[in-house]
């Protein structure tokens, strides 16, 4: 294992042959990776590196595999990601910044109508690449989530270093596969986890309500489509929840980029105004309620936002 790590953190590929070369270093002795034999010095060869994973990838593994880490291995990952982090930064920040990405597996996939393929636990997963083209496509392979410790509010910068790390197949939603909620009992106590849109959306018994009863405390982002004025006119009838809704990035209430206000000549109506649905609301226009007259304008929030009746 820690050929293996030293590996991905040169950035060099992950085969067992790289594994093998990272370990021939001056603490060859240290390491185990030198021994005396009978007949002298013995180098590590590849074989026995094959062979030593073979037996750990055995002793950790499930019984039936379903995509997720055994118990075991998930307690091998974050002792090894814990024994990582300097003692001064231990508990320099309870803040961890959440995420998944990609990690497309070394096998292909399997042909069409078949499930068997190099990589049992493998599976289709959809990702968003930043380049130009289309914005969503499909990968076959794995989600790596990883928390990483980040800079409190109001406190001094920290290095940003994994704290948890989690892969699992695409078959398992990546916010129930990756579990923070253990860190507590581990002496690690839990303050902001800021997350993105796709933790936004995830099923709350799965994410929000476990991370808060632990302590947590969530600060996460919007889906684009789900901000400005068009997602107010269904969002819950409180000021509390139309107050959630950040403002859209570039707009400002007194930048004169909002719909003017009708001539004051023109007579109210007093006719209820249809509600404005998400399909058919203008993107700068301000959401409408039944009640809502143009004589009469809804009070605006400081952000700009319309309070909803």
């Amino acid at each position: 294992m820690p050929g293996m790590l030293l590996v991905l953190a040169d950035r060099r590929p992950a085969y067992l042959t790289e594994v093998h070369r990272v370990l021939a270093r001056p603490d060859q002795v240290r390491l185990g990776v030198l021994e005396d034999w009978h007949t002298g010095p013995h180098l590590l060869s590849c074989r026995q590196v094959e062979r030593t994973f073979g037996l750990a990838a055995d002793a950790l593994a499930k019984d039936q595999p379903d995509g997720g880490l055994s118990d075991v291995l998930t307690r091998t990952c974050n002792d090894l990601l814990e024994a990582s982090v300097p003692a001064q930064y231990k508990k320099a920040s309870t803040a961890l910044a959440v995420d998944w990405t990609d990690v497309e597996s070394f096998a292909r996939p399997p042909r069409h109508g078949t499930t068997g393929c190099a990589g049992p636990e493998a599976s289709w997963g959809h990702r968003t690449p930043n380049p130009p083209g289309p914005k969503g496509e499909l990968f076959f392979g794995y989600y790596l989530s990883a928390g990483t410790m980040m800079r409190e509010e109001r406190g001094p910068e920290v290095p940003e270093l994994a704290r948890r790390m989690t892969l699992s197949s695409c078959r398992l939603d990546p916010g129930r596969a990756f579990v923070l909620t253990g860190m507590p009992a581990g002496g690690i106590p839990l303050g902001d986890v800021l997350a993105g849109s796709g933790c936004a959306h995830r099923d709350a018994g799965a994410w929000a309500i476990p991370l808060r009863a632990a302590g947590a405390q969530l600060v996460q982002d919007l889906h684009p489509s789900d901000r400005g004025p068009a997602a107010l006119a269904t969002a819950p009838s409180s000021p509390t929840a139309a107050c959630t809704a950040p403002p859209r990035p570039g707009r400002c209430p007194d930048s004169g980029r909002w719909a003017p206000a009708p001539p004051a000549s023109r007579s109210p109506r007093t006719t209820p105004s249809p509600p404005s649905w998400p399909g058919t609301s203008s993107a700068g226009s301000p959401a409408t309620t039944p009640a809502a007259t143009t004589a009469s304008r809804a009070p605006r929030l400081s952000h700009g936002y319309p309070l909803t009746a």
